[in-house]
């Protein structure tokens, strides 16, 4: 089964905001967002249910191990944001509970399709595509030349001026691996890896962390989801933001219900409201520029026209297997170690 076609071990940051000592949250929930809008929304669903709430900021990988790990006995209710691909490898392994929410007839056809592919376990809540950023000051100084598509990043120019997501961790990472290899072909994707490795600095475990690091300077060019990069741009930063020449893939973030959750009607609740368009309007207000998924939401004026970036056939069911994740990660540690 074919994906939606195109439309034209860090440390958990706790977000809590109640004192030590009181009684415990109401409600758990991991966050796979920038740790703004994990705030933001944090804020704004304690206002709308009066109820304390648990929130902690993980990558994306890093969520899904914690849910695996926790399966007997989970201390998460909540799977909020983060990459899709990632929530349907959680789905296919039981470790989702299925929920129609209040809002999904407001959804767009991508998200309506996403929630079918998932059986019901995860719904998107918003999309975003795949790039590069760089900045301009920096290339500017050292007179090198703007790249403009997947294959310039592996130029003898960039040797160590440039960061990655370690898709291990990182949901935006891993949708960079599965990106390149449909665009590719898995072999010489894996040929582009190896030889993008010889000018890598550093593989962070947040996929938004390469751009916030060519955004201060300390990087050249940080491979992350365009939307991302836009964030860091609007503060100030001299950002220029590539969409690859080659194409390239996207995202649809997902929020899911954890099986056997100890509050699943506060969990439901807050399914509700993060498909509404009252808690998809906390990303915009975070300064976050995806593209939601409720019609009814109002789009960040910043927000990449994502109908004028060249797409993948993004094959989430593929990419969305767990065998297939493992499969990859596997290849990739191990071309990484021998280009290492």
């Amino acid at each position: 089964m074919r994906g939606i076609t195109a439309f034209g071990a860090g440390v958990a940051l706790w977000l809590c905001g109640a004192t030590a000592g009181m009684t415990a949250p109401s409600l758990t929930v991991l966050c796979g967002v920038d740790e703004a809008w994990c705030a933001a929304m944090k804020t704004a669903y304690e206002a709308k249910s009066g109820l304390d709430i648990a929130m902690t900021r993980k990558s994306t990988g890093d969520i899904l191990n914690q849910i695996r790990a926790e399966k007997a006995a989970p201390t998460v209710d909540v799977w909020w944001g983060g990459t899709g691909d990632t929530h349907l490898q959680g789905g296919s392994e039981d470790l989702l509970e299925p929920y129609q929410p209040a809002h999904e007839r407001d959804m767009l056809p991508w998200a309506q399709n996403f929630f079918a592919m998932s059986g019901g376990r995860s719904a998107g809540i918003y999309a975003g595509a795949l790039g590069f950023a760089y900045n301009a000051d920096l290339l500017r100084d050292l007179k090198l030349p703007a790249p403009t598509c997947w294959k310039d990043l592996t130029d003898i120019a960039y040797r160590g001026r440039i960061q990655s997501g370690n898709p291990n961790s990182s949901g935006t990472a891993f949708t960079t691996l599965a990106t390149l290899v449909q665009l590719f072909g898995e072999d010489e994707a894996f040929r582009f890896l190896a030889a993008l490795n010889r000018n890598i600095d550093q593989y962070t475990t947040a996929g938004s962390a390469p751009v916030k690091a060519a955004a201060r300077g300390e990087t050249l060019i940080g491979i992350s989801f365009m939307h991302d990069a836009v964030t860091q741009k609007q503060a100030g930063s001299p950002l220029v933001i590539v969409a690859p020449c080659e194409g390239t893939g996207y995202e649809i973030g997902a929020v899911s219900i954890v099986k056997g959750a100890r509050h699943p009607e506060e969990a439901k609740r807050f399914v509700d409201f993060a498909l509404s368009p009252e808690g998809q309007g906390t990303g915009a207000a975070s300064g976050q520029n995806q593209v939601p998924s409720n019609a009814k939401s109002a789009l960040p004026l910043a927000a990449p026209d994502i109908s004028l970036i060249k797409m993948v056939d993004y094959d989430f069911a593929t990419f969305g297997s767990p065998e297939e994740r493992s499969r990859l990660l596997e290849r990739f540690d191990a071309v990484i170690s021998a280009t290492n």
